[in-house]
């Protein structure tokens, strides 16, 4: 249930109107069953004094394209309430006219966008004002009894209006509601949400919630658990199990719904979109449509329903399911903009973003790891509308063109033009073995900050982790994951790729360099030092590659390979034989996977560095004690010996070699495969050609 998270200690804290806004937004956003991501709005009327020194009465309301979790001061407008009153007295105002005459009320041109909604708060008589998307109350104006049902809950406390667009129309509706009934404590608007108000802001957040526990009370009291949704229709598979058919059909549903565009795909199997999942009702009920506008940029109007057997052994036929699914939705999708498109209208991608799999859960897709959470999320939200309005009645959406026109609406594609522009390993997945190393860091790095999602893959577990949260604090959740791996095991080799399809739905680029070295001349090589070298840089390098190989056939989306040879892979390293064999045998292997790669569109590309001593656990080992003693050095004169014997007189660093590998993972070698590149600074001997 519903509870209020009001803090009078940390409310006292707060100087301003505006600061006390903040809190109250943010708490009102912090818990999804109030506030859908990024919808719902928040407002304020105070006096402030204007450039002049007057006094202004100004109304600060929630700007366009911000959530309210984590809203700040400077993502809220303020308008001039003495210029917007007088649209009350409008018949109609078209939304393009609307937005651009509260340009003109802003207070501030810095200040975004003010909110679709924002006549909404104007008109409304009262200092503060919430508008949100309750489960318990969007589950009321989403049944088909909801009006009447509405009656027995709040008696004459209530206003109904009947769907309408946002926009001017729908404010003026409310606010002539409100004003007709003086016992009007709140405002239901059918299909869409809840608006309340309060004389303080504390008040306000009051009510809220004091209406939201009223539905919710009412509701809980009519649900039945086990008929829920028609009851079970399949059993749940054990989570292990459903994990392991996630992981295995993943990559066949990323290539599926990446015809146009890449997408970045996220698994959920929670309780409750499992159970609705795999309920009786679940076929019928997931096609009526949204659950609320606020979801339909990110959901569409309906998701995927896979109608399979849930069957651990029936993996192939879930993924002819799939395939077969995902083709029939986008035809659908062509057919339904068809129908509905206005002039100007360009359709987004058509691929599903939410994929039902009875007994296994969902699967939401995305244009990186945090937009298919939010099409996740807000799908959770969609099945407990659905628990409560089927609890009370039937459960009713918007029509086909309603929600078309929110869907394409242009004040809702505003947020999202919002949005960082993509960048050029945005939508992409990188497979980093050594990722916690000197290379394998920076290579993440380099490659996250041009918009990749990254595996840090080691045996290090521990460094991966470290350099997955450095990612992450800087470039938000979950843009960096840490796996253990041992790239001589062939089953962990192939976990390591499961739990990468489960955390993004595949991978685009891998960088195969895990690496090991030793020193020793030939005739005391041992057979057990052969044997390292050969295991983790030829047998490792084999089994990732391969791994990736089926991986990229399977989504059917190409894929690069980039392998981190050495100058010695090309060049009779002295006293380092095992290791240098081990280096030439990577460079031909890339070259070969070249070969039978092209057709599927995988290409597969060497990068020979020399001499990488910042930030290698390789050359903090024995290995620089060894060359050191092989040249007739010291070991602290090495780095100074490596610059010297180049014919540039430089060093080379670890974001050097990052540079070349996010050339050949980029669009800039889109027809180059099977190359090598020398980062060296020009070692004569290593020379190619």
């Amino acid at each position: 249930m519903v509870q209020s998270l009001w803090d009078n200690q940390e409310a006292s804290k707060l100087q301003s109107g505006l600061d006390q806004l903040v809190y109250r937004s943010n708490i009102i956003g912090t818990d999804r069953r109030v506030c859908n991501w990024g919808g719902g709005n928040t407002s304020s009327k105070t006096i402030v004094k204007d450039f002049r020194g007057r006094d202004v009465e100004v109304m600060f309301v929630k700007g366009s394209g911000s959530d309210l979790a984590t809203m700040k001061a400077g993502n809220f407008t303020g308008l001039r309430m003495e210029d917007i009153r007088p649209l009350f007295e409008k018949e109609e105002m078209p939304d393009a006219e609307m937005v651009a005459y509260l340009a003109n009320c802003m207070i501030d041109a810095k200040h975004p966008r003010a909110s679709i909604e924002t006549l909404l708060h104007a008109f409304l008589p009262f200092k503060h004002v919430d508008h949100t998307h309750p489960d318990a109350i969007i589950s009321l104006c989403c049944a088909d009894n909801g009006k009447e049902i509405a009656k027995e809950i709040f008696g004459d406390r209530f206003v109904w209006v009947p769907y309408v667009r946002p926009g001017f129309t729908l404010s003026k509706m409310i606010a002539e509601g409100v004003l007709a009934n003086p016992n009007a404590e709140l405002v239901l608007m059918e299909k869409h949400g809840l608006v309340t108000w309060g004389e303080t802001s504390e008040a306000c957040y009051a009510q809220t919630i004091k209406i939201i526990s009223e539905a919710e009370a009412y509701i809980e009291a009519r649900v039945n658990e086990d008929k829920l949704f028609g009851g079970a229709k399949y059993e749940a598979l054990a989570p292990e199990v459903r994990r392991a058919v996630a992981a295995q059909v993943m990559p066949t549903i990323r290539g599926a719904v990446s015809d146009v565009k890449k997408m970045i795909l996220t698994f959920d199997d929670e309780a409750d979109v499992l159970g609705f999942a795999s309920s009786q009702d679940a076929a019928t009920l997931s096609q009526v449509g949204a659950a609320c506008p606020d979801h339909l940029v990110h959901t569409k109007v309906v998701p995927l329903y896979i109608n399979w057997e849930p069957n651990a052994d029936d993996v192939e036929g879930l993924k002819a399911k799939l395939k077969e699914g995902i083709s029939a939705y986008k035809e659908q999708y062509q057919a339904y903009f068809e129908r509905n498109k206005n002039e100007g209208d360009v359709m987004f991608e058509a691929a599903p973003r939410v994929i039902l799999i009875p007994g296994v859960g969902m699967i939401n897709t995305g244009k990186n790891w945090a937009n298919s959470q939010v099409s996740g999320a807000l799908y959770h939200r969609a099945v407990a509308v659905m628990r409560g309005a089927t609890a009370l009645g039937n459960f009713v959406s918007l029509s086909e063109n309603e929600s078309y026109n929110v869907e394409y609406w242009p004040l809702e594609l505003y947020k999202l033009s919002l949005a960082p522009a993509e960048a050029e390993f945005s939508r992409k997945v990188a497979f980093i073995t050594g990722g916690a190393g000197g290379i394998g860091s920076e290579t993440a790095r380099r490659l996250v900050s041009e918009g990749a999602h990254v595996v840090l893959a080691d045996l290090n577990l521990e460094g991966a982790e470290k350099v997955a949260a450095e990612i992450n604090a800087k470039y938000g959740e979950n843009r960096a994951i840490a796996v253990k791996v041992d790239v001589t095991s062939e089953e962990l080799v192939a976990a390591a790729y499961a739990e990468t399809a489960l955390a993004y739905g595949g991978v685009d680029i891998i960088v195969n360099n895990a690496g090991l070295a030793t020193s020793s001349p030939f005739d005391e090589t041992s057979l057990k030092e052969w044997n390292l070298n050969m295991n983790v840089l030829g047998t490792g390098y084999f089994l990732v590659a391969r791994e990736a190989f089926k991986l990229m056939k399977t989504q059917g989306i190409g894929g690069n390979m980039v392998f981190i040879g050495s100058k010695n892979s090309v060049y009779a390293g002295k006293n380092a034989t095992a290791y240098s064999a081990a280096k030439a045998l990577e460079a031909h292997l890339a070259r070969c996977i070249a070969a039978e790669g092209g057709e599927f569109g995988i290409r597969v590309n060497t990068i020979l560095p020399d001499a990488i001593l910042q930030g290698s656990a390789i050359w903090n080992g024995s290995w620089r004690n060894e060359r050191a003693a092989a040249y007739g050095i010291e070991p602290d004169q090495l780095e100074e010996y490596y610059r010297k014997r180049t014919t540039l007189l430089v060093n080379i660093f670890p974001r050097d070699i990052a540079e070349g590998i996010a050339f050949f993972a980029s669009s800039k070698s889109d027809k180059t495969t099977g190359c090598m590149l020398t980062i060296d600074g020009g070692v004569p001997a290593a020379f190619t050609r």
